[in-house]
């Protein structure tokens, strides 16, 4: 059977990758087996209007509503709702340690506007003099993001923006405004988050992989938390888009650092163990916001979805969810990135694909250890309801799935 695929994102990653393949490029009206869309036509597809029904050899890398997920306000919402559910039920996870709910206080304090100004407002009082991130909610790339450690300037910004104080029936697009992480960690005085791809295969039952080769993207200009560099966004902002305009941008390694340099370092600087606790923290954080919105994602038998998760670690070594990408960039800045890419497309495929290579909604989706590449399962509740007792997480299951592979 010849595979034939479809696709509007222009990105040679993808692309050499189908092409390696064997498969036929054809277009959105054709019989294709395999779509790599772009949010819009993934909208588009799934509407009621469209009438489509896609046929058991089709496949996309999209879930009808992946913005659960991927919406900075949704995100929010979601996981606080999770939260509140699992404190109710007395859940083994809502257990306190230092007045926290252990593995679910892993995004920063945030409230959208302009619903939530008045909570903003009492929450910017409580806690006194403070920096807050401003982020439009449909918007990538750093675009649109500003500081503000006065409420002067969030008002100035309203009026200037013509918002009419935050009146809900005049403004046309929402903002989260989340408390500032001031203390990250630091290397060369920089600051920098980590950018890891997540694979989901399935929502119910939730089936998620690690894919291992995530990077950390750095800033150009050293940390400062004076009041001159608020507006300095080189300072505060990690996104490479906005990076590449500075002076000290380096083309040949793009500001970029691998996770496993990253472990050495800390493992080296901080010691193994608090390393070590620190990895197993980001797993618990994914697992948990992929868990917060499970049961309402449409989880359609057609679908995969590849996101880009940014975490940024504080001093303290503890993690900081900051978004959920559902188009992670696959533009290729430098060599090493490129192959980066190529391999997690790559592995991808490999991880979706039945082992015939053919697109297959009937296939269980449960790969063996050698197509997961350099993906590394990060949960399994499929797997797990078979292998009872213990948690479906890839710290129980890692040497089980070894067993059965």
């Amino acid at each position: 059977m010849k595979i034939t695929y479809c696709t509007d994102v222009d990105r040679s990653v993808v692309l050499s990758n189908f092409e390696k393949r064997g498969w036929l490029h054809v277009g959105p009206d054709d019989d294709w087996n395999f779509y790599w869309a772009g949010i819009q036509t993934c909208r588009s597809l799934f509407s009621i209007d469209s009438g489509y029904r896609m046929h058991d050899n089709q496949m996309i890398n999209h879930f009808p509503n992946h913005y659960e997920l991927s919406r900075k306000d949704m995100l929010v919402k979601n996981i606080k709702r999770y939260r509140r559910e699992l404190e109710r039920e007395g859940s083994p996870l809502a257990k306190r340690l230092d007045g926290k709910y252990l593995y679910l206080d892993f995004i920063p304090v945030t409230f959208v506007l302009p619903a939530d100004y008045n909570l903003f407002v009492e929450e910017y009082r409580k806690v006194g003099p403070s920096t807050w991130i401003m982020k439009p909610v449909g918007k990538s790339q750093g675009t649109g993001i500003f500081l503000i450690n006065k409420l002067s300037k969030l008002k100035k910004w309203s009026r200037e923006g013509k918002n009419n104080n935050f009146n809900t029936s005049t403004i046309k697009e929402s903002y989260v405004i989340s408390k500032y992480i001031d203390n990250p960690l630091l290397i060369d005085g920089k600051k920098f988050d980590l950018r890891l791809y997540v694979l989901v295969t399935s929502f119910r039952p939730l089936k998620a992989y690690l894919f291992k080769s995530g990077f950390c993207r750095f800033c150009t200009v050293k940390y400062n938390t004076s009041v001159a560099d608020i507006e300095n966004l080189l300072v505060h902002l990690t996104n490479v888009s906005l990076q590449k305009q500075g002076d000290e941008y380096n083309s040949i390694h793009g500001g970029k650092l691998s996770i496993q340099n990253l472990r050495l370092f800390l493992e080296s600087t901080r010691g193994k163990t608090v390393t070590e606790a620190l990895f197993n923290n980001i797993v618990w954080l994914i697992v948990h916001s992929l868990k917060s919105v499970s049961y309402i994602m449409a989880n359609d038998r057609h679908c995969f979805e590849c996101y880009g998760y940014d975490i940024i670690i504080d001093d303290n070594l503890k993690p900081w969810l900051i978004e959920v990408n559902a188009s992670p960039s696959l533009t290729s800045t430098t060599t090493n990135d490129r192959i980066l890419k190529y391999k997690l497309i790559d592995n991808m495929l490999s991880v979706v694909l039945p082992p015939s290579g053919i697109p297959d909604v009937r296939w269980n989706k449960c790969p063996s250890r050698e197509a997961m590449g350099n993906f590394e399962l990060l949960i399994d509740e499929e797997l797990a309801a078979k292998d009872k007792p213990g948690p479906s997480t890839k710290v129980d299951l890692k040497d089980r799935l070894k067993r059965k592979t």
